[in-house]
């Protein structure tokens, strides 16, 4: 190469580093700054979240809201009456009001996002929401009790009148996602809530209650969400969870990126961050099944491969969402 041939060359060299440096600093550079976390968790574990995420992205300055779905969404829809959406990230407990809010175009897809050792159809096709674990409901029973349930339809045998209690889907989003899926994969669709009426059993109260009816012997059999038992039976507490034989329902306490985020880089790294093997192991330190296959539940809960879940479409239970309420509230005289 001749002299004035290398002069031309030197800053070329200098400028492909220059732009390679940008290229690798500017993903670094932008999470940074504000992101704000409208969350459902519970406040200890939402905190953890935030800390766990704080120590791998120090430079973001996050911080969260946290209420129950239902209040979290009348806060998000007041803001976007107002014109002025505070939160980048929603996480909250299932995909049905994430289907909503996709529908009202409010969510901002992220086609990158790793999901490729999920199973197909745990997420959103298009990317606007992701699912971060697994809380199943199936069956709580009092170990006093002389039937030990096996099957949905073991509850509306003579054995359990009067003595089944289950949140009523009127009340509590992840209930509506329970019922719609029984009726939708069980052979007497809506008929097996009618049966369970026949059979007296008791629609009202939520997860918690229906636990403390159980654990006490005021009801020997429950719909109930998996961690609430088996935390109990830990602790002492004479109750069993079982996993149905036809299968379980899920809610997958989705995360999603607001279309108005003002962060979208520091927001597409907390989703990152929550599809990672460390946030899905943090999922399984809280006391979660984790979404991620290969991430093994807690200790005491039933193993991966018998936790078999029923299908379930947010797009189709959204659509039938004031039907299912109504139709349950008919049979329940709600």
């Amino acid at each position: 190469m001749t002299p004035s041939g290398r002069r031309r060359f030197r800053p070329a060299i200098a400028a492909s580093l220059a732009g390679l440096a940008f290229l690798a600093a500017t993903p670094l550079a932008a999470q940074e700054g504000r992101l704000l976390v409208y969350t459902s968790q519970p406040n200890t574990d939402a905190q953890q979240t935030i800390d766990a995420f704080k120590a791998k992205f120090p430079k973001v300055d996050i911080a969260f809201v946290r209420d129950g779905t239902p209040r979290v969404m009348a806060k998000l829809q007041a803001e976007f009456a107002a014109g002025q959406p505070q939160a980048d990230v929603l996480l909250i407990a299932d995909s049905v009001t994430m289907e909503g809010l996709k529908r009202d175009r409010r969510l901002m897809a992220y086609p990158g996002a790793d999901v490729d050792a999920y199973p197909a159809g745990l997420h959103d096709r298009d990317r606007m929401w992701f699912a971060t674990k697994l809380i199943t409901t199936g069956i709580v029973y009092n170990t006093r009790a002389a039937m030990k349930p096996a099957s949905w339809l073991d509850l509306v045998r003579p054995e359990a009148k009067g003595q089944v209690a289950m949140p009523s889907p009127l009340a509590s989003g992840a209930a509506l996602i329970h019922t719609v899926t029984l009726t939708r994969n069980l052979g007497a669709g809506w008929g097996f809530y009618e049966q369970l009426q026949a059979n007296a059993a008791l629609a009202a109260g939520g997860n918690g209650d229906i636990l403390r009816q159980v654990a006490t012997g005021e009801k020997l059999y429950g719909m109930i969400v998996d961690f609430m038992p088996i935390r109990e039976k830990a602790k002492g507490a004479p109750v069993e969870f079982v996993v149905p034989a036809e299968g379980l329902s899920a809610v997958t306490e989705p995360v999603a990126i607001l279309s108005t985020t003002k962060n979208p880089e520091a927001a597409r790294a907390f989703v990152d961050f929550l599809l990672s093997r460390d946030g899905q192991e943090l999922a399984r330190r809280q006391g979660y099944i984790p979404a991620h296959p290969a991430v093994a539940p807690p200790e005491g809960f039933p193993a991966r491969e018998s936790l078999r879940l029923m299908p379930f479409d947010p797009v189709a239970a959204l659509a039938d969402e004031a039907a299912s309420r109504k139709r349950f509230a008919d049979i329940f005289g709600q």
